[in-house]
Formats: structure tokens, sequence, C-alpha cells
């Protein structure tokens, strides 16, 4: 893979920003290393990095959400008629 090819997929995984690709710069860079290590394959492991470190990012966010809503009230009984 030539350098310029190379700059280029940097460059357009740092400028991915915002809260709907969270994770995916962390998970794409370390994909990317994994990849290289294993056959020279580093844009493939940059973009299953990509998609992992994304979905275990939404998959945090969750939990925390989760953590953070209070419990929902019990229900009031009816009034009998």
């Amino acid at each position: 893979m030539n350098k310029k090819f190379q700059f280029l997929i940097a460059a357009t995984l740092l400028t991915i920003g915002g809260a709907a690709n969270a994770g995916c710069g962390k998970g794409a860079a370390v994909g990317a290393v994994a990849g290289h290590f294993a056959g020279k394959h580093a844009v493939a492991g940059a973009a299953v990095g990509c998609a992992v470190g994304h979905h275990s990012a939404k998959k945090k966010a969750a939990a925390a959400n989760a953590a953070a809503a209070p419990a929902p009230a019990p229900a009031a009984a009816a009034p009998a008629k």
C-alpha cells in the first residue's frame, strides 16, 4: 500500500467526528495495527475495528443511560367504581 493512500485513510479517520461515530477512531487504530501484523490487512482491520469500537461505545453509553435513569414509579391503583 502506498504512503499517499495510507495518509488518506488516516486523515479520513481523524476527520470523522461526532457522537454518531463514538469509538470508531480508537477501534480503527487498534484494528489497523492488528490487521497489519496479521498479514498486511491494515485497512480491513481498521474497518472491523471501527465497527467493533462503535458497537462497544454504544453499549457503554446505553448502560450509562440506564444507570442514570430513575426507576419508574409504581402504578397507582385505580379507584373502584
